[in-house]
């Protein structure tokens, strides 16, 4: 329950008024209730610290001074980890965030050194070479062992009216991720995107922002601050927050996934969950006869808090899987004494309670040590004012769970921050049960994880409304994420009685057997998942995955492309379905195989699948090739019946290998070592026919309740029976049917009727390492994903340059050429002055690099004729600044009706349209009210890290590669014949 919910009824308004009041009084509500978002610029020209005038050290702090007084820190805490922090007034002591968002900075002995470069002092570390740039100040840093650029300012930091802004530039193919649970795309560049709490809960605003973004240029920044603030991924980037002060931590890696470590290492790693923690909960009141309820008083089955046993028997007379209930809302719902009975009868029946709080912490340590409650959620109505009182709330209840008992930390809140993902769940608020909620939750809770929040979640279909077809297309995908939850009590009425329990077991047919199959397979991939959250534990790289953590030099999977699907873990591309269809287009798949998950049949990538087969009960999902999964027997919640057998799901394709993690799955003891780890390795052909051979080692280490052995069974998607197998070197029993490998102990069987083929194997019991070995198998064939056209997304297009537009008459400015709106133009200058002369063009980035083949025209549609294109022509290139000769040219006719243009050899990421003539020759005017691509993506040619400009004042000892700078947003003045483009060396202007 949010403040959306709470706010609805005027009772609670004004409890809510009450309490942000009690917290102000009190001094809590450090950012205030609702703290505002980065505040408007002031007319006063802002402030900048001048040249500098000198730098000391002292040990790996360097101390730079300036001619306004203030100073700037650089301190180094390991060779790919620094602090900048710049003091207007001179001082270090204004520290709000102390560790509390980074604390752990103590990485040991570091090496560095600085120098006097001239026009810059260089310090330099094993891994980067920070450049402190003298006349004015600014910095910009690089990689120490080749001079890469990662980031630069492009102008010094300046601060005025109480808040502070860095200016970065831009790099031309750079792409920017991160800021918290942001509620829409995760692919930031173009974006201005507020990192401030707002408790709105709609698409593009925050549910718990964070101050951290990173860089396709492998690098990340934290801000060490409570302030809010905003990011604007333009050219120049600006980055403010609301202080007069400006304090960052900066994180370098090879890869993303190495800054999320970086990063997470300072910030803190995601907590490991209690697996309980990853099965099905739900949230409701039962104890609304409570005279204090500020709800409905009158639901049946819900009069009492022992009413939830009802509820948790309906779950297992359906055979549901789920593991964990909330059985209060706090607004006065609170739960009915004495709470140990229904906590104890909810275990017996497997499942763990958590409590719900609206208010506050202060009955915590009899909750959990007395009456064994295990999780809590914290209400929006209690820590809604965010950043530091949210989050010292958020930690209130970690320590209580703690504290007082032996288990795990299991918090969900909303307004998290930067460290968050190291206490609790993040999830999105009060959301609505309807497919475009759903559509803007998939890239939400994948972006979530390029924060490093490993658990991010959604209400099942929302808290409001509703359906039984929403309900199941989105249990489907949040199936395949770590933790999810049901929000009872609070969605329609109808379609019929009892639908606003949202508990998946309430439901009529197909959608109770839907709901059943999804969770079910989710319990079978608990130790996937849980390994998964363990990866997550380690190294910061989520479970849930944006496209370009896995495939970061796909020119797709960088940008909002491939949004609207994710990766659950290394091995399984999840492609929800988010509209009330039967057919899901635009699966992006990457170059490497991919095996259809309830059909077998295998694609070759990279490309895009259209006309995917999704009926109701089909969630689009694929498989890795080489993938390998553990999955447990079935069951309803975690310890219902003993693992006697292991499965591992093998996709055979070439090399692979994975690492099981087990523990107890419920206390802190993991933290201790008390852990197990079992490898296993497959090597098979990468096509066609030959031997398999799956090495299972022994499981390493040791928990309370590891089984000391445990039966084994093998399930790989093969295409063909393999002519002998093995176990240990010793010839297994092949089986003619299922059903009499079903009874066997040992042995296997072929079935080429099962998702295209599977070779089922047992192994018997055992506490040892083994080796399978199929002799003669077949490796799946793989088609090529069908390389028809598409229309290219111009969701993610941006304005290159116009060299006229008409802005002051009518709106004709050039991105309207490509807003999806065709009413909405693009006009060259005629209002003001003489107009420009033909030709005319207008420059865009795609956003990734396309094979194109098709240019299509749609002239202006509101009645006029002037502007429309006569001769044209047209260029595509991977550069901004080499066009090439013209893919296509031609004359338009003087018609209202959209053209097709036929497009040869054009491959590439920048398209450039010149009309060099008026259809009807009425005057030196260009218009257009839509222009669309058709074609299929395409790799980078010889794709690199892309890199930003050359500092300013390099030397030949720092001397970079030369490639051009990104482009300005704005286009030129109307009249322009030429477009500066500055490029390494200060060289190049795109010619007309």
């Amino acid at each position: 329950m949010t403040l959306t919910r709470f706010s609805r009824n005027p009772r609670r308004r004004c409890a809510a008024a009450l309490l942000a009041a009690a917290l102000a009084v009190a001094g809590l509500a450090a950012a205030g209730p609702m703290a505002r978002p980065a505040a408007a610029a002031t007319s006063a020209a802002p402030d900048t610290a001048g040249d500098v005038t000198g730098i000391s050290r002292s040990g790996n702090t360097y101390t730079v001074t300036t001619t306004s007084g203030a100073k700037a820190r650089v301190v180094v805490a390991r060779a790919d980890v620094f602090r900048l922090w710049l003091a207007p007034d001179g001082t270090f002591t204004d520290d709000p965030a102390g560790s509390d968002l980074a604390p752990t900075t103590d990485f040991g002995p570091v090496d560095s050194s600085s120098a006097d470069a001239g026009t810059y002092y260089r310090i330099t570390t094993g891994a980067l070479s920070i450049r402190v740039h003298k006349a004015p100040l600014r910095f910009s840093v690089l990689r120490a062992h080749d001079s890469t650029p990662l980031w630069e300012e492009s102008r010094p930091t300046s601060w005025s009216g109480g808040r502070t802004t860095q200016y970065l530039t831009r790099g031309a193919d750079e792409q920017f991720y991160g800021t918290g649970l942001r509620l829409g795309e995760w692919a930031l560049r173009g974006k201005t995107v507020p990192v401030a709490v707002d408790n709105k809960w709609r698409e593009n605003t925050n549910a718990s922002p964070a101050p951290f973004y990173m860089s396709t240029n492998n690098y990340g920044v934290m801000r060490n601050t409570w302030s809010p603030g905003s990011y604007g991924f333009n050219q120049p980037t600006t980055l403010t927050h609301d202080e007069n002060r400006f304090d960052a931590w900066y994180f370098a890696g090879n890869s993303l996934k190495g800054v999320l470590d970086a990063y997470t290492d300072v910030s803190g790693k995601p907590f490991l969950a209690p697996m309980w923690g990853f099965e099905l909960g739900n949230a409701d009141c039962f104890n609304a006869s409570n005279p204090d309820y500020q709800g409905d008083h009158g639901r049946p089955r819900h009069q009492t808090t022992p009413d939830v046993v009802g509820y948790a028997d309906d779950a297992r007379a359906a055979d549901m899987p789920s593991g964990w209930f909330l059985p209060n809302d706090g607004y006065g719902c609170g739960y009915t004494a004495p709470l140990k009975s229904t906590v104890d009868a909810l275990k017996a029946k497997g499942f763990q309670t958590g409590l719900w709080t609206s208010t506050g912490l202060g009955s915590i340590a009899d909750e959990v040590a007395a009456a064994g409650s295990r999780g809590v959620k914290t209400d929006v109505a209690w820590i809604g004012s965010g950043y530091k009182y949210a989050f010292d709330g958020v930690q209130q209840a970690v320590d209580g769970i703690e504290k007082n008992s032996d288990a795990r930390r299991y918090v969900w809140t909303v307004d998290g921050w930067a460290g968050t993902q190291r206490n609790a769940v993040v999830w999105t608020g009060d959301t609505n049960g309807t497919w475009d909620d759903m559509r803007w939750h998939v890239p939400a809770i994948t972006g979530a994880g390029l924060s490093g929040l490993n658990y991010a979640s959604g209400d099942i279909d929302g808290i409001f409304g509703g359906s039984p077809r929403t309900y199941v297309r989105d249990l489907q995908w949040k199936a395949f994420t770590p933790a999810f939850m049901t929000m009872s009590g609070w969605g329609a009425t109808n379609p019929r009685a009892g639908y606003q329990d949202k508990q998946p077991w309430r439901f009529a047919e197909p959608y109770l057997s839907i709901n059943r199959k999804y969770l079910q397979l989710k319990m079978r991939l608990m130790p996937y998942l849980y390994t998964m959250s363990r990866v997550a534990h380690e190294s910061g790289v989520p479970s849930t995955r944006a496209m370009v953590l896995e495939y970061p030099d796909d020119p797709v999977a960088r940008g909002n492309q491939t949004s609207g699907q994710f990766m659950a873990g290394d091995s399984f591309l999840v492609a929800p379905v988010v509209s009330d269809t039967a057919v899901r287009d635009g699966i992006h798949l990457p170059a490497g195989t991919w095996t259809d998950y309830w059909t077998g049949k295998t694609y070759a990538g990279p490309g895009r699948l259209d006309g995917y087969r999704a009926p109701l009960d089909t969630l689009p999902l694929f498989v890795k090739g080489g993938a390998i999964v553990p999955m447990w027997p079935q069951m309803n919640h975690t310890g219902e019946k003993p693992v006697s057998t292991l499965t591992y799901d093998i996709h055979p394709r070439g090399a692979s290998s994975f690492e099981l993690y087990e523990d107890d799955g419920r206390t802190r003891a993991h933290r201790s070592g008390a852990f197990a780890r079992q490898r296993v390795d497959v090597t098979a052909p990468t096509t066609g026919v030959g031997d398999i051979t799956v090495k299972v080692g022994a499981p390493t280490g040791d928990y309370a309740g590891k089984p000391a052995s445990r039966g084994y069974e093998l399930t790989l998607h093969v295409s063909r029976a393999p002519t002998a197998l093995t176990v240990n070197g010793s010839t297994s029993n092949r089986l003619t049917t299922k059903k009499a490998y079903d009874s066997a102990a040992t042995g296997w069987f072929f079935d080429p009727a099962d998702r295209s083929g599977v070779l089922w194997v047992k192994t018997g019991t055992t506490s040892g390492a083994f080796t399978v070995a199929a002799t003669g198998a077949g490796i799946p064939p793989a088609d090529p994903v069908p390389a028809d056209s598409a229309p290219v997304p111009s969701s993610a297009w941006s304005l290159l340059s116009a060299d006229s537009q008409e802005t002051a008459a009518e709106n004709g400015a050039a991105r309207n050429a490509f807003d999806g709106d065709p009413a909405t133009i693009w006009h060259t200058a005629w209002s003001t002055g003489a107009p420009a002369a033909l030709p005319h063009e207008i420059g865009i980035d795609l956003g990734a690099r396309y094979a194109l083949d098709s240019l299509g025209h749609l002239p202006r549609q509101d009645g006029g004729v002037n502007g429309r294109i006569g001769r044209y022509e047209v260029y595509v290139s991977d550069s901004p600044t080499g066009w090439g000769p013209p893919v296509a040219t031609g004359t338009l006719p003087d018609t209202p009706a959209a053209t097709s243009i036929p497009l040869s050899a054009a491959t590439g990421r920048y398209l450039r349209v010149r009309a060099l003539g008026e259809a009807g020759a009425r005057g030196p005017w260009t218009s257009a009210a839509e222009l669309t691509l058709t074609g299929r993506a395409s790799p980078l040619p010889g794709h690199a890290t892309p890199v930003n400009a050359t500092p300013v004042n390099a030397t030949p000892a720092d001397a970079v590669s030369v490639g051009c700078l990104d482009l300005p947003h704005a286009a030129t003045a109307p009249g322009t014949r030429s477009t500066p483009y500055p490029c390494h060396g200060g060289s190049g202007r795109r010619r007309p």
